[in-house]
């Protein structure tokens, strides 16, 4: 959503419509932010975090920010609504591994591994409480070997050599490549679809060799992967699916 205007001292602005915001009771966490290139107040919701984020352009007065806020309260609250509910991965719920459900079981064997992924199932060792940081632990370590294997393979049929491959919790991106051939990846791509991991690996490994997204990048993308359409479809309409899990 976005409303054009001018006007002085959007620095002080911003702490003023923070403090007074909290009495619009939003229904989320407020941040403000003071951006001088912005030309609009810019409003967003961040899926992650759940929370609402104003952008002030420099010199907005704080009470157009308030005005601004109180306007859009239908939209906020619509949008907060729309937000898939989190998943905490802890006993019982059900995540998906690589785009297929599975059901997180703690067991209480203490021969059992400390977490195993097998037949529909993440069955995990150990205490209530240490369930869902060793379910993510666990997560993000398959992620890693995943897309540094399916990295490495993509690389080489276009005799490419990835340099290094790591994982983040990224929310902003799913992947990235360095102009010295490292690539990094959100984790949570271990919840989706292999076929849109693989889309994603493609993407960037394409990058090694265009770092650009330019007509030659996707002609190369297309050549990796059969099809770019779909997984880009799916992580746009899904994000907010995938920042759910663990948050």
């Amino acid at each position: 959503m976005r409303l054009p205007w001018k006007g002085p001292d959007a620095a002080a602005a911003a702490a003023e419509v923070k403090r007074r915001a909290i009495a619009l009771d939003l229904g989320a966490p407020l941040s403000i932010r003071v951006n001088p290139r912005a030309r609009r107040l810019l409003l967003r919701i961040d899926p992650a975090a759940r929370s609402i984020e104003l952008v002030l352009p420099k010199g907005i007065p704080a009470e157009h920010g308030l005005k601004f806020l109180d306007a859009q309260r239908g939209w906020i609250a619509a949008r907060l609504e729309a937000l898939p509910r989190q998943v905490p991965l802890a006993e019982g719920a059900v995540v998906p591994v690589l785009g297929v459900p599975h059901r997180i079981r703690r067991v209480d064997d203490p021969a059992a591994p400390p977490v195993l992924i097998a037949n529909g199932e993440i069955r995990v060792r150990g205490e209530p409480a240490h369930v869902p940081r060793r379910v993510r632990d666990h997560l993000a370590r398959l992620a890693a070997r995943e897309l540094a294997r399916r990295s490495r393979e993509c690389a080489a049929r276009i005799d490419k050599q990835v340099m290094r491959v790591t994982v983040r919790d990224t929310k902003s991106r799913w992947g990235s490549c360095s102009s010295t051939g490292n690539l990094s990846f959100s984790w949570r791509l271990v919840f989706a679809p292999e076929t849109v991991v693989d889309y994603v690996v493609a993407h960037e490994v394409a990058h090694l060799v265009e770092m650009n997204h330019g007509p030659r990048f996707w002609r190369l993308v297309r050549s990796l992967t059969p099809d770019t359409v779909t997984p880009r479809a799916w992580l746009k309409r899904h994000r907010s699916e995938l920042l759910s899990y663990g948050s």
